[in-house]
C-alpha cells in the first residue's frame, strides 16, 4: 500500500519516515485561536486546499485529528475523532469553540465512511453522542515506543511527575491541594503553558521536554500522578507503565482500559483520595507496568489502520 502523509509547515517532520508532502495552503498554528482560524478558513474556502492535496486523485484519505479539512465528497474518507470533551465538560470551552467543535466533529463523522476512536470507551461515546452506527466506528488503541520507553535500574527519587499542559480538565489545582498532604514529595510538571503561573512550594515546571528527558523523569520519579478529569486514551499513563514507573491515575474508563491492574485509581475531585492513591502506588511499585504496556504496540496500531484503509478502497 502506497501511503503519503500531508503535513503542515509548522510540523514538516511529523511524517516520521513516511513519504510526505508539506501543505502550504493550510495555515496551521500552535495557539488555540490560530488553530480555529486555520480550520475556519479551510472550511470556508475548501477548493484551494483540495487542489493542493489532490483529493480527487486519492483512493482514500484519513483525517487523524478530529476534523475533516477540507470537506471531501467523492474520495472515501476516515476520520479519527480523539475525544468529545466538549460534550462532557462544556464549561471548559468558550461558546464559539464549543459550537465549532460540535459542528466540525459532527460533520466529519457524518461525511466519513469509517470513524476511528482511540479507545473502546471513546468509541462508545461517539456512538452515543453523535448517533453513529456502531458498525462505522472502530476502536484502535494508541501505543508506546517500546525501544525508547523502558525501565532502568536507577534509584527512584522523592518527586511526583505530571506531564500535562495546564488545561482545565488536567485539574492542576486539585493536585496542588493533594500535594499539601504529601509533604515528603515534590511535584515536577512538564508541558507548555506553565510559564508565568504562580506555583506552590515544592512544585517545579520544566516546560516542554524532549522524549529522552521525559523517559528519564519516568525512570526516576517516585510515581506518575495523573488527576485528569477527562481522557480519550491516557498516553502518559501508558508511557509510565512501560518505564515501570508507579502510576496513580484518575478513575476514568479510558484509563482503566489502558492501565488495567497495573495502576492505582482515585477520585480526581478529592485531594485526600489523590494523596492516598499516590501513597499506595509508591508502596506498590511499578513492576507490573511493562507487562501491561507490552500489548500496546505501534505495529499493531499501524496494522489496524491499514485494515481500515483497505476496507475503504475495496468499498469505493
Amino acid at each position: 500500500m502506497e501511503l503519503t502523509a500531508f503535513v503542515p509547515t509548522i510540523a514538516a517532520d511529523a511524517a516520521d519516515g513516511l513519504p510526505s508532502r508539506v501543505i502550504t495552503g493550510y495555515r496551521a498554528s500552535y495557539s488555540p485561536a490560530g488553530r480555529v482560524r486555520a480550520m475556519a478558513r479551510a472550511a470556508a474556502r475548501p477548493r484551494p486546499l483540495r487542489r493542493e492535496l489532490g483529493v480527487d486523485q486519492l483512493d482514500a484519505i484519513h483525517f487523524p485529528l478530529s476534523v475533516m479539512l477540507p470537506p471531501v465528497e467523492r474520495t472515501p474518507a476516515v476520520t479519527t475523532i480523539l475525544d468529545l470533551q466538549h460534550e462532557f465538560l462544556p464549561h471548559n470551552f468558550g461558546r464559539a469553540e464549543r459550537m465549532y467543535r460540535q459542528v466540525a466533529y459532527g460533520r466529519a463523522a457524518k461525511r466519513s465512511r469509517i470513524v476511528i476512536a482511540i479507545s473502546e470507551h471513546a468509541r462508545t461515546t461517539l456512538v452515543d453522542r453523535l448517533g453513529l452506527g456502531p458498525e462505522r466506528v472502530r476502536a484502535i488503541h494508541l501505543a508506546v515506543d517500546h525501544e525508547r520507553f523502558t525501565p532502568a535500574d536507577v534509584p527512584r527519587e522523592p518527586f511526583l511527575l505530571y506531564p500535562a499542559n495546564p488545561w482545565p480538565h488536567k485539574n492542576h489545582a486539585t493536585l496542588f491541594r493533594a500535594l499539601e498532604l504529601l509533604p515528603e514529595l515534590r511535584l515536577v510538571l512538564t508541558g507548555s503553558g506553565h510559564d508565568g503561573r504562580p506555583l506552590p512550594a515544592r512544585v517545579e515546571a520544566l516546560g516542554r521536554v524532549s522524549q529522552t528527558e521525559l523517559v528519564d523523569l519516568y525512570r526516576r520519579a517516585a510515581a506518575l500522578v495523573f488527576p485528569s478529569l477527562y481522557e480519550g486514551f491516557g498516553q502518559p499513563a501508558l508511557e509510565a507503565l512501560a518505564c515501570a514507573c508507579p502510576a496513580a491515575v484518575s478513575d476514568l474508563p479510558p484509563l482503566r482500559e489502558v492501565c488495567g491492574d497495573a495502576a492505582v485509581y482515585f477520585d480526581p475531585t478529592d485531594p485526600e483520595a489523590i494523596a492516598a492513591g499516590v501513597r499506595e502506588a509508591v508502596a506498590r511499585g511499578g513492576a507490573a507496568g511493562p507487562a501491561r504496556a507490552a500489548s500496546f504496540t505501534w505495529d499493531a496500531c499501524a496494522a489496524r489502520h491499514e485494515d481500515v484503509y483497505r476496507e475503504l478502497i475495496a468499498a469505493a
